[in-house]
């Protein structure tokens, strides 16, 4: 398994029940872990915040609804930008479900981003015209880009040549990724600052499983009581409008 906690859905839960005062003790004890997990966490944050930062060089383009606009212009005002690199291949009709499933908990976080001074903008290598239809299938209104024909992709890590997949491994996650691991497209979260100046600095990004906190369905699912129930990471995730609907529970009143 992949999560040494996963919970073994086989075990009768039954066998997990016992008197409020036994609960009490041992959820008190994983308190002290969560407090640590908490403070842990913090230590994080404090370390990130204090990384160095790196001279965006490059004239990056994207294609966009409303033509072209340079990596300067996505930041739409703000000082701050978060690109999420959404798995989207030019010669795929749908984004990736994982990614559509982060895509899912954007809209309503904006107004609260942009508040703070930052703007949030997708970024995929398929076409604007792709893009912006599966964004009308989704019923999506957050700011989403097409980096088609740009090293935008490359140069972040989340994209890899026909050539790099074939050389045995390739560069994700800050080391060499065997390419069985790896596809044509992988996920990814990158930060970026805008001085007044009008110069841009890579200061942050994430991939793989780094960006799970941004996940709020995800970290609700922590919480529940059979947590993910998954067989691996986010094996149980599928877009919001192909899940089967279930039927109801009966109530036990008589139908």
């Amino acid at each position: 398994m992949e999560y040494a906690a996963k919970l073994e859905t086989e075990v009768d839960p039954a066998s997990r029940v016992v008197s409020r005062e036994e609960w009490l003790e041992a959820r008190k004890a994983l308190l002290q872990q969560e407090k640590e997990l908490t403070r842990q966490r913090d230590r994080v944050n404090a370390a990130r915040l204090a990384l160095p930062w790196v001279k965006v060089e490059k004239d990056y383009r994207f294609e966009t609804s409303s033509g072209e606009k340079t990596l300067s212009d996505l930041f739409d005002g703000r000082s701050q930008l978060m690109i999420d690199h959404f798995m989207f291949h030019p010669d795929w009709d749908a984004g990736c479900e994982g990614c559509s499933f982060f895509a899912d908990h954007i809209d309503g976080m904006l107004p609260h981003l942009n508040n703070h001074d930052v703007t949030l903008v997708a970024v995929s290598r398929a076409p604007i015209e792709k893009i912006e239809a599966y964004k009308r299938r989704m019923n999506w209104h957050f700011p989403w880009v097409s980096s088609f024909g740009s090293d935008f992709n490359y140069d972040f890590h989340v994209s890899f040549t026909k050539e790099e997949l074939a050389s045995g491994s390739v560069n994700y996650n800050f080391r060499q990724t065997p390419s069985e691991q790896a596809f044509d497209e992988l996920p990814g979260l990158s930060a970026f600052y805008k001085n007044e100046k009008g110069e841009i600095f890579h200061t942050y990004s994430q991939y793989a499983r780094g960006g799970e906190e941004a996940l709020g369905a995800l970290m609700i699912l922590d919480h529940a009581p059979l947590g993910r129930n998954e067989t691996g990471t986010l094996s149980f995730v599928k877009r919001k409008d192909e899940y089967v609907a279930k039927p109801a529970a009966s109530s036990g009143c008589c139908h």
